[in-house]
């Protein structure tokens, strides 16, 4: 089974900058497209970015584009969501994904807080 481990999360003023992690115990993990969602209180959760580690591509939502950049380390088993100019609208919990078909894992997700 993998297990996906979050960290970096936080409270920071809004404009302000965040990298969450993602560690994942998998020995395939070049396989395997990982994904940043996030849920805010009473939203439901919607995906922010991915990354697929067998060739690179990436997506954004339309409300990151621009300020959040994927990015990952095979050799560490590490995908990271660098966060900049951070906005009120971007407080939720983040939640790692790695998907390769037909399995999906999720992280137990970490807690990001903009102050305006």
């Amino acid at each position: 089974e993998v297990q996906l481990v979050e960290s970096g999360g936080g409270l920071v003023q809004a404009g302000g900058s965040l990298r969450l992690s993602c560690a994942a115990s998998v020995f395939t993990f070049v396989d395997y497209a990982i994904g940043w969602f996030r849920q805010a209180p009473g939203k439901e959760r919607e995906g922010v970015s991915c990354i697929s580690n067998s060739d690179g591509s990436t997506y954004y939502a339309d409300s990151v584009k621009g300020r959040f950049t994927i990015s990952s380390d095979n050799a560490k088993n590490t995908v990271y969501l660098q966060m900049n100019s951070l906005k009120p609208e971007d407080t939720a919990v983040y939640y790692c994904n790695a998907f390769l078909s037909p399995f999906n894992y999720w992280g137990q997700g970490t807690q990001v807080t903009v102050s305006s």
